[in-house]
């Protein structure tokens, strides 16, 4: 499945705006369930946010109305604008790449992602107050 890779994690104050994206390097999104996820120091691994292959998006309740996920699937590109930022919103970012099922079932937030099939390996995000 090819080769995901993350960039555009960064360190910033509160408040402040990033955009995370995630290049496949061997396949288009269009027909996945593509996800962010993220894991604080500490913490367990959570599902952040996922895109179907007909363009849904599905948010986690800690980041609605603050994070974007959106997709170019001619550039291979997924990507999480983040808004608003939360000193509990660092942590490092993983995107992951599943069936369509996930999205549409809703298994994507299971397990902080274990239903996903393919992982990036992750970028810091580092949010300071």
């Amino acid at each position: 499945q090819g080769q995901l890779v993350e960039s555009g994690g960064d360190s910033v104050q509160a408040g402040g705006s990033l955009t995370l994206s995630c290049v496949a390097s061997a396949y288009t999104y269009d027909s996945f369930c593509m996800g962010w996820f993220r894991q604080g120091s500490g913490k367990e691994r959570e599902a952040v946010a996922a895109i179907s292959s007909d363009g849904t998006t599905k948010y986690a309740e800690s980041v609605k109305g603050r994070f974007t996920i959106s997709k170019d699937n001619a550039k291979n590109t997924l990507y999480l604008q983040m808004n608003a930022l939360k000193p509990e919103d660092s942590g490092t970012y993983y995107c992951a790449q599943g069936s369509s099922y996930e999205c549409y079932s809703g298994s994507w937030r299971t397990g902080g992602g274990q239903r996903m099939d393919y992982w990036g390996e992750g970028i810091p995000v580092t949010i300071s107050s």
